[in-house]
């Protein structure tokens, strides 16, 4: 995954990946409505105060934690990403599936319409806010991107490509100091990757210049 090369490709070349990584989805489930109604957008799902649950990726981010081989690193960052993709709800993974052929065939309207079915039917996975995000950006709407990133963080604070994301908007912002502390964030979760190492050494270089 290549999120440095311009700040501008960095919340496509994460889509890239993500879609890649999401080709295969379950077959769709019957279509009855869901029993229960999907929670608000603004109850949080778990409560800050509770123990976080288990996490089967735990043990990857650990490893990617501890990695400094870029190449390895990276693998482990492909199996997080996969891992990360699938929802666990065959009705879900399908949304997902569509919005990412929607996205190939430019049909952005109809991607965001599956994606919003994503978040109102799973508010606690992810990746739905991310895919989203990332459209959003490609469609030109930074805000509303910050605002799905957000959504991303608070229930992985260690999803790389959504900060990523973050720190390539905040750059085009003029926003360094905020982009460098994303930056730091994603170094912290992804310590091997050396475009990112990069990114923090030119940025911090940018600051301490401005500051004299």
């Amino acid at each position: 995954m290549r999120y440095f090369r311009s700040s501008s490709l960095i919340l496509a070349a994460a889509l890239s990946a993500s879609s890649a990584l999401a080709q295969t989805a379950a077959p769709a489930p019957p279509a009855a409505a869901p029993q229960q109604a999907a929670p608000p957008l603004a109850a949080p799902v778990i409560p800050a105060s509770a123990p976080r649950a288990a996490n089967p990726l735990d043990p990857l981010f650990d490893a990617l934690k501890r990695e400094r081989d870029p190449d390895k690193a990276r693998g482990i960052a492909s199996q997080i990403m996969t891992g990360m993709n699938d929802s666990g709800s065959p009705t879900v993974n399908l949304l997902m599936q569509w919005s990412a052929t929607a996205i190939k065939e430019k049909r952005n309207a109809a991607a965001l319409d599956f994606l919003d079915q994503v978040t109102l039917l799973d508010p606690a996975y992810p990746e739905g806010w991310n895919r989203r995000a990332t459209l959003h950006y490609t469609m030109g709407n930074a805000r509303k991107s910050m605002a799905d990133i957000a959504e991303v963080l608070k229930r992985e604070p260690r999803h790389f490509g959504a900060l990523a994301g973050m720190a390539g908007i905040l750059m085009e912002a003029g926003k360094d100091d905020l982009a460098l502390k994303a930056w730091e964030d994603y170094l912290a979760v992804y310590p091997a990757d050396r475009e990112a190492q990069e990114a923090v050494t030119k940025l911090s270089e940018k600051i301490a210049g401005n500051r004299t």
